[in-house]
């Protein structure tokens, strides 16, 4: 039993490893909130979209491109949308101390981007292939919390860097347009792999 969980957690956790765009949208999230709230809403994210992939296996994987693209794009623009409206006037190196705000950004920037990318299959695959559900759910979301974690902690450390050497208004605009910028490119990523 515990082989099917450590094959489930390095086969999910390479695969998204690799080059993932929500390694960067945690690591952005970690350096405007709290880490530990940012991790919260991350993990619960996590759970959610891998139980449905356990449950669903291969049919997430059968979603209209078109219908990713959007929930993909609607995630990014609301989160850039949430990062723009937060005063730029604060304290150097100030984060946001409300817990739940920064949990609920996390999770549904998480959530609602990237369903049906290799992790959720490859989690799928492993449920079916193995026929264990329960063991391949807890390997995957532990493989998906591992990489959340490096993203966050990555982002919390560049933070303070970041805080001391460049002004917010500059950081407001940079991290809203790389939300912006990879938004678009899950959007033309998940539908040109509809058209492959």
């Amino acid at each position: 039993m515990g082989s099917i969980f450590f094959a489930t957690y390095a086969a999910v956790f390479l695969a998204e490893i690799v080059g993932d765009k929500l390694l960067y949208t945690t690591g952005v999230l970690a350096t405007r909130y709290r880490t530990a709230s940012v991790m919260i809403g991350m993990l619960v994210a996590f759970m959610v979209k891998m139980a449905v992939a356990v449950v669903v296996g291969s049919a997430i994987g059968k979603l209209p491109p078109w219908l990713v693209a959007c929930v993909t794009s609607v995630s990014f623009i609301g989160v850039a949308i949430a990062l723009w409206r937060k005063p730029v006037d604060r304290r150097s190196g100030e984060k946001d101390q409300r817990y739940a705000k920064g949990a609920l950004v996390a999770f549904a920037a998480i959530f609602f981007s990237e369903w049906g990318d290799v992790g959720q299959i490859t989690a799928a695959t492993m449920a079916a292939r193995f026929g264990t559900p329960v063991l391949v759910w807890a390997g995957a979301v532990t493989a998906m919390a591992t990489k959340g974690a490096l993203a966050a902690s990555i982002g919390a450390s560049v933070r303070q860097w970041i805080a001391a050497h460049i002004q917010p208004k500059v950081i407001r605009y940079v991290g809203v347009s790389v939300l912006l910028l990879l938004g678009l490119l899950s959007v033309l990523e998940t539908l040109t792999e509809g058209h492959a």
